[in-house]
């Protein structure tokens, strides 16, 4: 079982014809896939580039909103973080169900009955003012860049060097090209189509590789015997760091000396996944492209489901590559470490990709890759597509009110081929970064900055004395704290085995996830002081705009310019709004202004549905919660 002789980079030569032979067909059918799609819709048109015409199903947006979450990154960090620490990880997919139903049935009718189009705008119409938004449009593009983009190109550039020994920088460049000429020619629908497709390769290689692994160790009955065994040759002396976990198989960790800890698995990941599901432009976009309401909620139960898969197939697999491989993926030599995977921190990275290489036959170690590439190509195009949508709604229709369509839409399209150089250039960086890290720094980073977000959402849906003052002091407050906190945590780096840990006491006595609930907890507490301290906001900034106003009037009015832009319904806003009156809900709509040749209406969703499919998803959506609950309970 110790092959901790061959070096992991020595690979490669394994690779057959067959295997070229199925990845020259995967992509050909993806960008077929797309092709077709961004016929069906016409791209031409905003609502059609960028909400793919507001007319998909809910079962192609439930697979996009699950592939868009399962990026190369997580593909290689849970299998990694698996084996490096047991089924824990498995929280952070689990956590998801509770707050994709917040999403369906709680966000999105306020979205939808606002008329949105961006996250950013949505709080620029219930706020007023500017200064939110243009703040929110920047921290997501950079969280998109830092976060997203670089570590889902650096996982999967990683997964290709190591499987096919290509050199990282063709292998991330020869992917950017295919995924950015099929987001910028199609558009949303073209996304939406092809995610589908990939979540299909996707659960296919990765069931069977999950098969072959679990009969190399003979079944799920062995793994927490092989996995407690796994322990490397090569060991620091006077360390612990070489065991594996005691509670490698449970889910719920002690709350002080857990690795993740169960408060913050419960509480903490909430509040992230209630940013990344509930205020995310990647996620909430597929959401508001759905024909209605029935199709909203259908696509977040589908994906809640194919979330608790993850387990099975990406973070079970990881704990037995280590008890199969523990000298490659479980060393904690550094020297050691360095020769198998190029990181001196450790390699449990490595987990997935050692063993697609050691365990698939020829062919299947194709499909294999093409699934790799599948998952990082999905999340990339989701990326590049709101990233450009947010700058070009949001930055530049700001200051230019008057754009063309025309012009929106070349925006659009330059921007995704600016942030894809920005990508290229960022990968030197991050191949000289802790790269053992990856998926804590993803989670981390994310702990920083998104809390004060996720409060700002939260008290802006349900509370309608939350006014701008509140949300832009709450905002900036969090962000202060949490940057403060994010520069501790790179200045001082989790130490390598043996070493001792310099960092101050409050760094490592705050576990991120804590810390992602003190940060929400006190932006909450700014945001409701300062808000009570100032006036309370107009009735144009609550309509339609809250939970509790959703159907406040049935004559409303919906801004139809060519974008929708923050109207701020004040004398101050120069921008002309053509404006029609609506029944609500009717989809009958009499347009107070001719409408132009160039530019016809937007599609405006209602937030009724039809009794029965509503009931249809309620009793779906308990079923979900029961199996969740029944999961938990058993792994804890």
């Amino acid at each position: 079982m110790s092959n901790s002789t061959i070096n992991f980079y020595d690979l490669p030569q394994s690779f057959s014809i067959s295997d070229i032979i199925v990845i020259a067909t995967y992509f050909l059918l993806n960008l077929a896939v797309g092709i077709w799609s961004s016929c069906r819709v016409s791209r031409n048109t905003l609502s059609g580039y960028f909400l793919a015409g507001r007319d998909m199903a809910w079962w192609p947006i439930g697979a996009s909103l699950f592939a868009s979450s399962e990026g190369s990154g997580l593909f290689i960090g849970l299998a990694g973080t698996g084996a490096a620490g047991g089924i824990a990880v498995t929280g952070f997919e689990w956590n998801a169900t509770y707050v994709l139903l917040a999403l369906a049935w709680v966000f999105v009718p306020v979205y939808i009955s606002s008329g949105i189009v961006t996250m950013p705008e949505y709080l620029g119409r219930r706020f007023g003012g500017e200064r939110i938004r243009t703040y929110m449009a920047v921290l997501s593009l950079l969280l998109s860049v830092f976060t997203k983009i670089s570590t889902d190109l650096y996982s999967g550039a990683l997964f290709v060097q190591v499987c096919l020994g290509w050199n990282l920088y063709l292998s991330t460049v020869l992917m950017l090209v295919v995924t950015a000429l099929y987001t910028i020619a199609g558009g949303l629908a073209a996304v939406i189509y092809t995610d589908t497709l990939q979540t299909f390769v996707m659960i296919i290689g990765a069931i069977i590789l999950t098969i072959t692994a679990f009969n190399k160790i003979g079944g799920y009955g062995n793994l927490e015997r092989v996995y407690s065994m796994a322990v490397p040759s090569k060991i620091i002396p006077n360390s612990t760091c070489h065991l594996p976990r005691e509670d490698a198989m449970h889910l719920f960790r002690n709350a002080v000396t857990g690795d993740l800890p169960w408060p913050g698995m419960t509480l903490g990941l909430t509040i992230l996944a209630t940013w990344y599901w509930c205020s995310d432009q990647v996620i909430v976009q597929r959401s508001l492209s759905a024909k209605n309401m029935s199709h909203v909620k259908g696509a977040s139960i589908l994906a809640a489901y194919l979330k608790m898969l993850p387990f099975i197939f990406i973070i079970l697999p990881g704990m037995i590559s280590r008890a199969l491989y523990p000298d490659s993926v479980g060393c904690v030599d550094p020297e050691e470490c360095v020769r198998v995977c190029g990181a001196e921190v450790g390699c449990s990275n490595i987990a997935f990709p050692k063993l697609v290489i050691e365990l698939m036959p020829s062919g299947l170690r194709g499909l294999m890759i093409a699934v790799m590439m599948a998952a990082l190509m999905s999340s990339l195009t989701s990326i590049f597509n709101s990233s450009s949508t947010l700058f070009t709604m949001d930055i530049w229709k700001k200051h230019r009110p008057r754009a063309s369509e025309r012009e929106l839409l070349l925006v659009g399209r330059i921007v995704t081929v600016i942030l894809v150089v920005v990508s290229v250039v960022w990968i030197p960086i991050l191949q000289s970064a802790n790269s053992g890290q990856l998926y804590v720094y993803i989670q981390s980073v994310t702990s920083y900055l998104a809390p004060p977000v996720t409060a700002v959402f939260t008290l802006a849906v349900f509370w309608k004395r939350t006014n701008e003052q509140g949300a832009f002091w709450g905002l900036m407050v969090g962000l202060v704290v949490g940057v403060c906190r994010m520069v501790l945590e790179f200045a001082f780096p989790p130490p390598r085995c043996g070493v001792v840990d310099s960092a101050p006491a409050v760094l490592r006595g705050v576990h991120y996830l804590h810390f992602a609930i003190l940060l929400c907890g006190l932006t909450a507490i700014v945001v409701t002081i300062v808000s009570l301290l100032t006036p309370p906001p107009s009735h144009e900034q609550l309509c339609n705009l809250t939970w509790w106003t959703i159907t406040e009037e049935p004559q409303r009015e919906i801004p139809l310019q060519k974008v929708s832009s923050v109207s701020h319904r004040s004398s101050q806003s120069s921008e002309p709004t053509r404006r029609v009156t609506c029944g609500h809900g009717a989809g009958l709509c009499i347009s107070a202004a001719r409408r132009s040749e160039e530019t016809p209406a937007p599609r405006v969703l209602s937030v009724r549905e039809s009794v029965f499919w509503s009931r249809f998803c309620c009793v779906n959506a308990l079923l979900l919660v029961s199996v969740n609950i029944f999961l938990y309970a058993y792994f804890a």
